[in-house]
């Protein structure tokens, strides 16, 4: 059996090695290393493939979020409502720019950032809600879309761990991830289930006028070359990363459903284990499962976490300290007991691997690795 990765970046590489090692000498051989011809060949391809307008690619997740929050006019002190538990960039550029971060719960089923604590937590102030499809789930965005038209809010989607999943809205309509709202927001960290071999991101929107002001911050607030209309950053997808990233676009789907494949079998092993919730699926969206993640309930997590490293199998904790508690974030005035859901769930989840190259005797080993340390 091969050693068993979290992340398998490496089997992924050599399916497609062929792919990937044409794509990246053709970049060599042009020279096109920035803004090159890759660039708009990928903008293009995932516009298409997203359904979407405008795709602008950026240096990485992070500026992402932070070039949609410049493009939308926001000013300090602005409040701006984000969840608690998720990774610390979506907060942390929120803080950067000067804004206000307003944290709030989540559910404890599906993770994603609670409706009713957005409701409960807006004031005159708040003019932003960024929800988080939290490990490759959209959140409600009915709700969000409700909660934002009637208190007239911009909504940003975090999706750097949905890209491809799917939410069937109210009226049935399907979208992918991040087409819902003012802005979508995605990395392609090497990780992420669409990722490069290096940092890269993008954001995208169905406005014209958004679109135009992104790109403009994205590349030092310029329109025209050398004319600069307001202060920007400089944020670039390069082309290496973009022809990698063509590639990879082919396979996305397939890349998914390897990972649902894998999900069903964890799920199907672990249905009469008890103490242990295997990840909600939300009827209204595709999970894509950049993490699988379950939810132990009276069982030993730092042993669970040894038992499998014994067995050559690697298990990570997302995440272990809420927002609210992180030293960063002291000063938002938060205390410990603010987050009950969060902070449980803190204290709770493992991630087991999840990848596109799990094969059945890597599955087999893992389950059996963590029934025998529940069910010995």
């Amino acid at each position: 059996m091969k050693d068993i990765q979290m992340v398998d970046l490496k089997g992924q590489y050599q399916h497609i090695q062929e792919e990937i090692d044409n794509a990246v000498l053709d970049v060599v051989r042009s020279t096109a290393f920035i803004n090159g011809p890759e660039v708009k060949g990928f903008q293009d391809d995932l516009e298409a493939y997203l359904g979407v307008k405008h795709v602008i690619p950026c240096a990485n997740g992070t500026d992402a979020l932070q070039i949609a929050m410049m493009a939308l006019g926001l000013q300090p002190g602005d409040e701006i409502i984000t969840p608690n538990f998720t990774f610390i960039a979506t907060v942390e550029v929120i803080a950067l720019l000067g804004y206000k971060p307003v944290i709030v719960d989540v559910d404890p089923k599906t993770f994603n950032m609670d409706p009713e604590a957005v409701r409960k937590a807006i004031t005159p102030k708040t003019k932003a809600i960024v929800p988080v499809h939290l490990f490759g789930q959209c959140a409600d965005m009915d709700a969000m879309a409700a909660i934002a038209a009637e208190h007239n809010l911009f909504v940003i989607e975090d999706t750097a761990q949905a890209i491809s999943s799917e939410y069937r809205k109210a009226d049935g309509a399907v979208q992918k991830a991040g087409t819902m709202s003012d802005f979508g927001c995605t990395s392609f960290f090497p990780s992420k289930n669409l990722g490069c071999f290096g940092d890269g991101g993008a954001l995208y929107t169905n406005n014209d006028d958004l679109a135009e002001a992104a790109r403009q911050i994205a590349n030092h607030g310029m329109k025209v070359r050398y004319y600069h209309d307001f202060v920007g950053i400089n944020s670039r997808l390069d082309s290496m990363q973009a022809a990698i990233l063509r590639v990879k676009l082919r396979h996305l789907d397939a890349y998914c459903n390897a990972r649902i494949a894998a999900a069903d079998y964890y799920d199907a092993a672990f249905a009469d284990l008890k103490g242990v919730t295997t990840p909600h699926r939300d009827p209204k969206t595709t999970h894509t499962f950049h993490q699988y993640t379950l939810v132990l309930d009276g069982i030993d997590r730092a042993g669970l976490q040894k038992h499998l490293s014994d067995q050559g199998i690697p298990a990570m904790i997302y995440y272990p300290v809420p927002l609210h508690l992180q030293k960063a974030f002291l000063n938002l005035g938060y205390r410990e007991g603010d987050f009950p859901v969060t902070e449980d769930l803190c204290k709770k989840v493992i991630s087991l691997p999840m990848h596109t190259e799990l094969d059945e005797n890597q599955l087999q080993h893992i389950t059996h690795a963590v029934r025998q340390f529940i069910q010995p």
